[in-house]
């Protein structure tokens, strides 16, 4: 028996599939097939019964959950009180936020600032990465708070706040598209195109975008960052279609942002892990984030359409 192996019982048995498991624990679905199989090997007990190709949890299954939770939680917990000796001690209370590397870069220090200056018990977490890997580390609580795409990809999670945007043309200071009102995907016909990878959600609504004009994109370079992107244009690499928030945060580069047609909506919020509260600093934290964005970004970029409002 291994920790991997209670992880994936615990995915289990809160999700009901192995395919959703896999979701939560972001690895594949026949890895987490394996890893039940290996557990009830190893504890010579039946757990699941297959039927049709599907797994359904026994008697003993659900007898043997709350020690797997307990345990899984232990777990957590050793983690948590190994990263509050590492960051500052065991009086210190550790809160780790996930967000994408352009608010990490754009807004993180200054809300860490005057966070950590409030709440001196306390020490902070900062982790960049995709919205994905957000909702994994809330998963397995390695984060407090994070900033996801919503509705989230994974069940088990609860939406703090939630914001609203579009995509926008981002392109550089003078050039000819920034006399259009709005950009469409025909006034992009021969036009050098920055975009973000094609696994990015967004990139996908573009692609369509494009198709449903009857045009090829003339992509120059493909980037994994909206940050990454607007520097690209920045530097006159070409023009770029991205997230209306994230575009407003880097307009000190020296980028224009116009609406681009048609419309893709682009919804986003603060998340933390359903079932159990958060820490009560975690809602403070989250709004001292929508803050920064919104000084930042300006209240045009986006809007709250759920949770708690930035006052004005």
């Amino acid at each position: 028996m291994n920790f991997k192996q209670l992880e994936a019982f615990l995915a289990f048995m809160t999700t009901g599939s192995t395919i959703d498991a896999a979701q939560r624990l972001g690895t594949s679905q026949p890895a987490v097939s394996r890893l039940l199989s290996q557990f009830e090997e190893d504890l010579g007990v039946p757990l699941f019964l297959r039927r049709k190709g599907r797994l359904h949890p026994t008697h003993e299954a659900e007898v043997l959950l709350p020690d797997v939770q307990n345990m899984v939680s232990g777990a957590a917990s050793l983690h948590r009180h190994v990263n509050q000796l590492r960051l500052g001690g065991q009086r210190r209370t550790l809160l780790r936020v996930q967000v994408p590397s352009t608010v990490a870069q754009a807004v993180m220090a200054g809300v860490a600032e005057g966070f950590l200056n409030d709440h001196p018990d306390v020490a902070l977490e900062v982790l960049a990465g995709t919205y994905e890997s957000g909702e994994v580390a809330l998963l397995g609580r390695e984060a407090d708070l994070a900033l996801v795409r919503s509705p989230p990809l994974n069940s088990g999670l609860a939406m703090v706040t939630e914001l609203a945007t579009e995509a926008v043309c981002v392109m550089p200071a003078g050039h000819p598209l920034q006399a259009l009102q709005t950009v469409a995907s025909a006034d992009l016909i021969g036009i050098d195109l920055v975009l973000l990878g094609r696994q990015r959600s967004l990139r996908q609504q573009i692609d369509l975008a494009f198709r449903q004009g009857r045009m090829m994109p003339q992509i120059r370079a493909e980037v994994h960052s909206v940050e990454m992107a607007c520097r690209f244009v920045a530097q006159g690499l070409g023009v770029s279609i991205v997230n209306g928030l994230f575009a407003h945060l880097c307009q000190d580069m020296g980028i224009v942002c116009r609406p681009f047609r048609p419309t893709i909506d682009y919804r986003l919020g603060f998340a933390t892990l359903a079932g159990q509260p958060p820490h009560p600093l975690v809602p403070e934290l989250a709004r001292r984030i929508l803050e920064a964005l919104t000084r930042r970004a300006g209240g045009e970029a986006f809007s709250v359409v759920a949770g708690e409002s930035v006052p004005g």
